[in-house]
């Protein structure tokens, strides 16, 4: 016997009668924070937007997802699309979906993390991005403050998060607030800290 919901329609019915345009949805995008260890020091890949919105600031390499893939498949071909390495091992570092993190509308990006040891490897920007180069990155944590310095071969900036301890299901864990984005676009200063946390080029605690 079909079960029915608690006016009387199948399952078959209810879809039916669906209408996903009553319901407000969220885009979702995948951002990469691929870091490569150099004599020197830690460094991160980074791209020049090309468009709106913040035009001319430095990203994480990303973008929007398709209806036709996941959000890792997502994360690979916007990798390879804007800086044209491919093959890196990613893993996730979490969803980011605070309210506003986007000007353009509602947008979820879920995070993902590599690290490489070519000191070869060289980007070469591609679709919308205007320019991909890798940047010695450098975090200064004092107190509640987490600072990380940016220093590429003609730019240098700096984004500063606030830390805070919270207790969790499963421990004392750190979370990262943004306070200056400095020369980043959107939030990802934070999905940079929660990147270098997880690989431990930061505490988290």
């Amino acid at each position: 016997m079909e079960l029915r919901d608690k006016n009387g329609r199948t399952e078959a019915e209810f879809l039916t009668q669906y209408r996903p345009r009553d319901y407000k949805r969220p885009s979702v995008t995948a951002d990469i924070a691929v870091f490569r260890s150099m004599p020197e020091g830690e460094e991160l890949l980074l791209i020049r937007r090309g468009g709106h919105p913040y035009l001319g600031k430095w990203a994480l390499p990303g973008g929007f997802s398709e209806e036709s893939e996941s959000v890792e498949q997502t994360a690979m071909r916007e990798l390879e699309e804007e800086t044209h390495l491919t093959g890196l091992p990613i893993e996730p570092v979490g969803l980011f979906s605070t309210p506003g993190r986007d000007p353009r509308m509602w947008v979820m990006s879920e995070g993902y993390v590599a690290r490489i040891t070519d000191q070869q490897a060289i980007p070469v920007a591609g679709d919308d991005a205007a320019d991909a180069a890798w940047f010695r990155v450098r975090a200064q944590q004092t107190g509640e403050t987490l600072t990380l310095d940016f220093t590429g071969t003609a730019e240098t900036f700096s984004a500063v998060l606030y830390r805070k301890t919270v207790l969790g299901i499963v421990g004392v864990r750190t979370e990262y607030m943004l306070q200056d984005s400095g020369g980043l676009a959107f939030d990802h200063a934070r999905i940079i800290a929660y990147a270098m946390q997880k690989i431990g080029l930061l505490s988290s605690v």
